[in-house]
């Protein structure tokens, strides 16, 4: 049995099955499993998850008896199979075919036949299988073509023209560029390029926040460079939502949704490692990842506690130079690096997620002094989770104005899909 394709497999079950993060999965499995190519194994999982709802419409339609008809062990095999035959062209069809028998005999025991056969009928008919017409169902035949829930299209159609979405629908199934972010603790830009290269990477520098480094090559974070905390792997959007906090040296800055700290960390290195950083979630055991990446970077100034962010802490009124509310959000924007999003099911939780966000950045609002700065920012593009929300606190606060707006597309900006608003307590204002 090939072992990428096992580990492929593993990763996928645990998605589908337990509900894992793509990323936390693969590198699990990766790790119990010792592959000896990982970029084949992740180049499979990825184009698995980012194309599920389309292979399932060709496994549909080869079925007599229907998808409904299989179990998650065979499902996953199939596409699997059927990816590696329509999207990988490196891969031989036979080896595409006799590896998902294997597989399927080791998993499935008697669904070997069954596999064999489908994947026999996909290269036999995959020239005549069409997607679903777009004149009869717009939402439908985007949905089955990039692959996204039908109600995250029918949102962003609410908003944007049909041709806007459908770039942004690309654009969420494009592979992003592995960015890390520069450590200025512990090394300068310049020499950690120098010696990333000189271990064969390939690096340039970011286009929009000065401390980025886009970087190809494999095994990144098993270097000393990231075990010595020199870099932490973070898209450009994240770092910028660093950069508009603005934080000064002995700043107070409250982080009050602060897991798993990539952004509290970045605040941190833009301090100098001086004044107080109070990073907040209402799970002690996130914090914990906040804690240990401070101790990998050689960071000291972060203070984590557990909190509920939609409670005001009467101590800390007025006592926070600036205020950070990385909102907890339906996280659309983030797709290309955590596919899994694009089939969340539409719940009533997600239905309040504005009322929340809107709670939390109103009891954090009292946190800031006069003068102070207020950052709210969120990982996704729906304005009824960004703008409104803000327009809203704005409405309902008129002792802070607005600064500045950024709204960061995958499609426009090459990054991930991010929102982040600026704001400022007036002065004199208690």
């Amino acid at each position: 049995m090939d072992v990428n394709r096992k580990t492929a497999y593993l990763t996928l079950v645990d998605v589908e099955s337990k509900k894992a993060y793509s990323n936390l999965a693969v590198n699990h499995q990766i790790i119990v499993n010792k592959p000896n190519s990982q970029s084949f194994v992740r180049e499979l999982v990825y184009g698995v998850l980012e194309n599920k709802m389309t292979l399932d419409y060709y496994i549909d339609q080869l079925l007599k008896d229907g998808i409904d008809s299989l179990r998650t062990q065979e499902l996953t095999i199939m596409r699997m199979g059927i990816y590696q035959l329509g999207y990988m062209d490196s891969v031989p069809e036979y080896a595409a075919v006799n590896e998902s028998v294997v597989l399927a005999k080791k998993y499935c025991r008697t669904k070997g036949g069954l596999v064999n056969g489908v994947l026999r009928e996909y290269q036999k008919k995959k020239i005549q299988l069409r997607l679903p017409d777009r004149a009869d169902d717009e939402v439908r035949y985007l949905s089955v073509k990039y692959s996204y829930a039908p109600w995250i299209i029918e949102t962003w159609l609410e908003y944007y023209n049909t041709d806007f979405v459908e770039e942004l629908l690309s654009a969420g199934n494009m592979t992003p560029p592995m960015t890390i972010r520069v450590n200025w603790l512990k090394v300068m830009k310049k020499d950690l390029m120098a010696k990333l290269e000189e271990q064969g990477y390939e690096v340039e520098e970011g286009g929009l926040c000065q401390n980025a480094l886009n970087v190809k090559g494999s095994r990144l974070l098993d270097t000393e460079m990231y075990k010595l905390g020199m870099f932490t792997p973070q898209d450009e959007s994240s770092m910028l939502v660093a950069e508009k906090v603005d934080p000064k040296h002995g700043d107070v800055v409250m982080d009050v949704c602060a897991a798993p700290g990539g952004k509290t960390t970045a605040i941190a290195e833009r301090m100098n490692n001086t004044g107080r950083i109070i990073a907040s979630d209402i799970y002690r055991r996130k914090l914990d990842l906040v804690d240990r990446e401070a101790k990998r970077l050689g960071i000291t100034n972060i203070d984590t506690r557990s909190w509920d962010a939609t409670r005001v802490d009467s101590s800390m009124i007025y006592k926070a130079d600036r205020v950070l509310v990385d909102a907890p959000c339906s996280g659309l924007g983030v797709a290309r690096r955590k596919p899994e999003i694009k089939y969340k099911a539409f719940t009533e939780e997600m239905e309040r997620l504005p009322k929340k966000q809107l709670a939390i950045l109103s009891a954090s609002s009292n946190y800031v002094k006069p003068g102070g700065r207020l950052v709210y920012s969120t990982c996704t593009i729906n304005p009824a989770e960004n703008e409104k929300v803000t327009d809203e606190f704005l409405k309902k606060h008129p002792g802070f104005t607005k600064k500045e707006r950024t709204l960061l597309l995958p499609s426009i900006n090459g990054t991930d899909g991010f929102f982040i608003c600026v704001m400022e307590r007036k002065e004199g204002l208690l």
